[in-house]
């Protein structure tokens, strides 16, 4: 019998945090009973509330991933004959080779059409093209054993990680890192922020479809980008409403948001996990991931009276960015691109970080 790769623990227990009803990612976690045990209310602690619609969504993603199982009698099978290169997609007409070889660098055609993106990334979820088809159980199966159809999945990403201005470091682990158009490419990032729906659709397919591997390193550069560098501030709130919450393996989505945790400011605007673990995060120093196969960021604070200037570390491609994070404030914005996150504002800030490994 096949198992999907997306098995997941109960998302369905409520945490004393009431922002947190749609998230389990800390329910496993006793280390701290003093606070385990404390219901601290939003209306006393904080001015933001999260975005119960996008943590229930993310939930549901993953609660779906931990049931799905094939039924052999599927006969109708859309996604999986499209990577096959035997039917084109619709109403585009397009077969999978000649999408990749005609498509890719043609960033006019990949903003403006909206009908490609269901069939490059299928997912078990709808969307704007009616012409497309959700993603079975049973297409799961073969996308996770055909190996022709993940070398094109494969094509299929590096093509959109190039359209947004990234480059893949490495096929084993997922690695990416800023491409050299990415200035250019970051900008049109910002003034379509449709993107973030095709970016959150791409890391659900990726997780579903036998590369759950990817999913954390595309986060983490995300995150980076927004929190470090003060890049992409109208792609900030997707990346702590949506992109860390479509993260399969829980190990992973939590010392994202810890890392996460300790780049945000102000804390108190933090409503992304329970405040009991911030508590704990800034008792304990935690480190930010300390688990393999990744490697922990080596993470060094200047403040701001230092007179050991973080202008001076040699951070990756820190110097295409004139962005200082201290005196940039962009609006965060939510998955459409509206106001809801106070701005980036920082005492203090991260000067140096690993890449993935």
């Amino acid at each position: 019998m096949f198992y999907c790769d997306c098995k997941m623990g109960c998302e369905g227990s409520v945490m004393e945090d009431p922002d947190n009803e749609y998230d389990s990612t800390w329910d496993d976690e006793y280390e701290d009973q003093k606070f385990s045990m404390m219901r601290v209310t939003k209306h006393r602690t904080r001015t933001t509330q999260r975005n119960l619609v996008a943590a229930r969504d993310m939930q549901m993603f993953r609660h779906r991933c931990e049931k799905n199982r094939p039924v052999y009698q599927e006969s109708h099978l859309p996604n999986l004959d499209f990577y096959q290169n035997k039917t084109p997609s619709r109403p585009d007409g397009v077969y999978i080779e000649d999408f990749h070889k005609h498509w890719l660098g043609d960033y006019t055609k990949l903003e403006k059409v909206h009908s490609y993106i269901q069939w490059l990334f299928p997912t078990q979820e709808p969307g704007v093209n009616y012409s497309a088809h959700v993603l079975t159980p049973t297409e799961i199966m073969h996308f996770h054993q055909d190996n022709t159809v993940k070398k094109r999945l494969l094509k299929s990403y590096k093509l959109m990680l190039d359209f947004y201005g990234i480059e893949m470091v490495s096929e084993i682990t997922g690695n990416v890192q800023r491409a050299g158009n990415w200035k250019e490419r970051f900008e049109n990032l910002n003034r379509n922020t449709h993107n973030n729906l095709r970016i959150t659709r791409i890391l659900k397919c990726l997780g579903l479809l036998g590369f759950r591997h990817y999913q954390a390193p595309l986060v983490y550069f995300f995150l980076n980008e927004t929190l470090v560098y003060g890049n992409l501030p109208r792609v900030k709130q997707s990346v702590m409403d949506y992109f860390i919450f479509a993260i399969l393996e829980k190990s992973e989505r939590k010392n994202l948001i810890k890392f996460a945790f300790r780049c945000f400011e102000p804390k108190e605007q933090f409503v992304w996990c329970p405040i009991r673990i911030q508590r704990m995060l800034l008792k304990r120093n935690t480190p930010i991931m300390n688990h393999q196969p990744y490697s922990t960021p080596r993470v060094k604070v200047a403040h701001s009276g230092s007179q050991n200037s973080s202008r001076n570390s040699k951070v990756p491609n820190a110097g295409q960015s004139k962005i200082d994070p201290r005196k940039s404030h962009p609006s965060a914005q939510n998955h459409y691109g509206n106001n809801r996150v106070q701005s980036h504002r920082t005492r203090t800030r991260v000067t140096r970080m690993d890449q993935w490994i």
